[in-house]
């Protein structure tokens, strides 16, 4: 079953159950799934393209949760927070920060990185061998530090 089939599934399983956060979340991802195929003029999305919408959504309840906690309004944070979690199930499992660690010296060995210079490429090939498995702030942090 790809990943668009089973967003519909657990819509209608939402929809049923009255379970509103996470209807209303799914309703969100199934519409920015449907206006990247108009984007694309009709052409059906791989599950990595879905992915990448996940995590788009993902990333903007994130930076909500911030702005909502810096402007004093925690009860809005953590409704953006329960989304986050619904949304987190279609996601790959998320590898520890010794694996990334580990990931990371092996693409710079592999890539003969020495400087900052190479951020780029080693960030690039972090990002996609393990496409939704790692976030790119800790990736970031940690190549920096690697790479100065």
């Amino acid at each position: 079953m790809s990943l668009i089939e089973q967003i519909d599934k657990d819509y209608i399983a939402a929809f049923k159950a009255k379970d509103d956060v996470k209807k209303a979340v799914l309703r969100h991802l199934k519409t920015a799934i449907k206006n990247r195929i108009v984007e694309l003029k009709g052409e059906t999305l791989s599950d990595d393209e879905v992915l990448d919408l996940v995590a788009k959504q993902i990333k903007q309840r994130k930076d909500s949760i911030e702005q909502y906690n810096a402007a004093g309004r925690p009860e809005l944070a953590e409704i953006e927070a329960v989304e986050v979690e619904a949304l987190s199930g279609y996601m790959p499992e998320q590898l520890s920060e010794e694996e990334v660690a580990a990931a990371i010296d092996k693409a710079i060995a592999d890539l003969g990185a020495s400087s900052m210079q190479d951020m780029g490429k080693v960030m690039k090939a972090i990002t996609e061998a393990y496409k939704g498995q790692v976030d790119g702030k800790v990736v970031s942090g940690l190549v920096r530090a690697r790479l100065s």
